[in-house]
């Protein structure tokens, strides 16, 4: 099987709201009761941060991109910016402070204080929004994650150009939003737990999630999603090769 040219949905990658991860919208559904876990079946979030399995990542991309200076900022941004000198000789006054919190832009800023705009530091606004697939050939899975640089609108980063403030942000970059499942594998059941770390095997139905074998991706409920993306985050340090891909991405 050859997991990375499986198709995948295109409203799923290609616009914003395709990150929407709504509980109420599942290809995957639950049966009621208590379930039992069967000893032999894969469980997602554990094979996902299982170094052992020989994961690859394909179709890195990026889907939303934003990196500018041009951005307003609350005054306060601005004045903070400032060196030290340049606020002695300009202290905060009652007109200033009732601005602290007002968006404006850094020429806006500098006519506000009096001064020159060229004292004033702008920060990069940076907001990179992407996925990737990461898959198994031995167990035919594929997982569809996303990932960004924060989950403000945008992340304010101090350098001298934009290609730094991008490296800056992603420090801690952070997957985030929906999980789609690709999963071929008609012979071991594949199972996501609602619980990060369960301590029996008798769960309730709506903690076992069964994700049956199909051609299709299929997304997962948002509950199990955060459960898969906080085991990741958790592990992510031991798992490189997620940061060596998305690493590469940005540059």
């Amino acid at each position: 099987m050859d997991l990375p040219t499986l198709p995948t949905q295109p409203d799923m990658d290609n616009t914003a709201a395709t990150l929407d991860n709504q509980e109420e919208y599942s290809d995957i559904e639950s049966g009621s009761g208590t379930q039992t876990i069967d000893p032999s079946a894969i469980i997602l979030a554990e094979a996902l941060t299982d170094k052992a399995i020989s994961w690859q990542i394909h179709n890195c991309k990026i889907i939303k991109k934003t990196v500018t200076q041009d951005l307003p900022l609350p005054f306060l941004y601005h004045y903070d910016s400032l060196d030290d000198a340049i606020k002695q000789t300009h202290p905060l006054t009652p007109k200033l402070l009732i601005q602290f919190n007002t968006p404006m832009s850094a020429h806006e800023a500098a006519r506000l204080i009096g001064i020159d705009e060229e004292l004033l530091t702008s920060p990069w606004h940076v907001k990179i929004i992407g996925s990737l697939v990461v898959f198994s050939e031995a167990l035919q899975l594929a997982v569809r994650l996303h990932w960004t640089n924060t989950g403000k609108e945008t992340q304010q980063v101090y350098t001298k150009d934009a290609a730094d403030a991008i490296i800056a942000a992603f420090k801690d970059w952070q997957f985030f939003g929906r999980v789609d499942v690709l999963y071929k594998n008609n012979k071991q059941t594949l199972i996501s737990v609602d619980e990060l770390n369960p301590n029996t095997q008798a769960l309730p139905a709506e903690s076992l999630l069964t994700i049956e074998a199909s051609s299709d991706y299929q997304q997962l409920l948002a509950t199990h999603a955060l459960a898969a993306i906080m085991k990741l985050e958790a592990d992510k340090a031991d798992l490189p090769w997620f940061d060596k891909a998305i690493l590469e991405r940005i540059e």
